[in-house]
């Protein structure tokens, strides 16, 4: 297959130099649903984009009959965030300007929605997929009053024009997959949410984290809690009915660095994935084990991230990816003073049983700075 390539602005700069985007779309002969792909939203988490890139060229030697709908995939979606730098480091977790996470500036819909009761009852005899395209209508009618505003002489700021600028071309699928890792040290993980754990074995991940909470207007969670509303309201009515619809963030690795052994296994996974969801027809996918693999969820509330009680240097910490049980030592902190005084050795310990799934990169740390997360 060869796919259609769209070059997207999204800021004019002030030098005149234009910032863009690029979408690869690859459409099938055969009719079905669509798949969104993004990685880089933030500056140091780039092994997506050679995820993306693998994925890319297997496409291209995919025979076209053995897809079924299309297949929309972007690369470095912030260029901004990506060429940010202090030093030799990549930062581009926050814009500069405004000092905003750049995954949580997206807009959700679920916010908006005055009457989600009053549309759910006159939905309660019709199937699925009318229920489906009657409630996509309600969102993208909101949807382009933002386009309006950004049209207008008053116009808004820069983060509410780019997420427009990505929000567009993903409102309307079926499935959205957005390309993350840690920005210091972590294992590979996925972030799932209620309801959809059974869907979630498809990526073959031996971990998730559960979302039972949220941070707000992150990428993943504007595009489904809309849906996930809907399906509730419905239930509630007596109309328990799960749309065909997911949002997955993939957590791959460790921040400025693209490890070929999560590239490689991302791209199997993803393939059994969109295989196990009749996207893709390929030999040997899925594999017969999917349904019966089994993950291992944390809720997201019960996620323990640890700070430096004092400030030092890190040493004999527990490698990352190690099980630890309550009051097993994680790290020790070797802390200096200005007092005449020897240096001291800390022993900090787990205050319960768990996986450490991420761990900071910088060994020094000054007083409330992070440490490690455990799951």
């Amino acid at each position: 297959m060869i796919p259609t390539i769209s070059t997207i602005p999204i800021q004019h700069l002030a030098s005149g130099d234009r910032l863009d985007i690029q979408v690869y779309k690859f459409v099938g002969t055969q009719p079905g649903k669509k798949v969104y792909f993004q990685s880089n939203l933030h500056g140091a988490e780039i092994v997506g984009n050679a995820v993306i890139h693998q994925f890319i060229e297997f496409l291209m030697a995919l025979d076209e009959t053995h897809l079924f709908g299309e297949i929309w995939l972007v690369p470095v979606c912030n260029p901004l965030s990506t060429n940010q730098r202090t030093h030799f480091f990549s930062t581009g977790r926050y814009n500069i300007y405004d000092g905003k996470d750049w995954n949580r500036i997206f807009w959700d819909y679920e916010k908006e929605e005055e009457e989600l009761e009053e549309f759910a009852n006159t939905q309660l005899e019709l199937e699925i997929d009318e229920i489906r395209k009657n409630y996509l209508e309600r969102i993208l009618l909101k949807f382009q009053k933002h386009l309006e505003k950004i049209q207008s002489p008053s116009s808004v700021p820069f983060s509410e024009r780019y997420r427009y600028c990505l929000q567009s071309l993903c409102l309307d699928a079926n499935y959205v997959i957005d390309l993350h890792s840690s920005s210091n040290q972590a294992i590979d993980y996925l972030y799932c949410f209620q309801s959809r754990e059974n869907s979630a074995k498809a990526f073959l991940l031996d971990y998730g984290i559960l979302m039972n909470e949220y941070d707000g207007d992150a990428f993943d969670e504007a595009f489904f809690k809309p849906w996930l509303a809907l399906e509730k309201k419905l239930a509630e009515l007596g109309k328990p009915i799960q749309f065909d619809i997911d949002s997955w963030t993939l957590e791959l690795g460790s921040g400025m660095q693209m490890n070929p052994d999560s590239v490689k296994k991302s791209i199997f996974r993803i393939k059994n994935y969109l295989a196990r969801k009749s996207v893709l027809k390929i030999r040997g996918f899925p594999l017969e084990s999917t349904d019966v693999h089994l993950v291992n969820f944390t809720s997201k509330s019960n996620i323990k991230k640890y700070y430096a009680p004092t400030g030092g240097m890190i040493q004999s910490r527990v490698q990352l990816g190690s099980s630890i049980k309550s009051g097993e030592r994680l790290y020790q902190l070797l802390s200096f003073n200005k007092n005449g005084e020897l240096p001291t050795l800390m022993d900090v310990c787990s205050e319960g049983d768990g996986l450490v799934f991420d761990v900071s990169t910088n060994h020094a740390v000054n007083q409330g700075e992070y440490v490690l997360s455990v799951m």
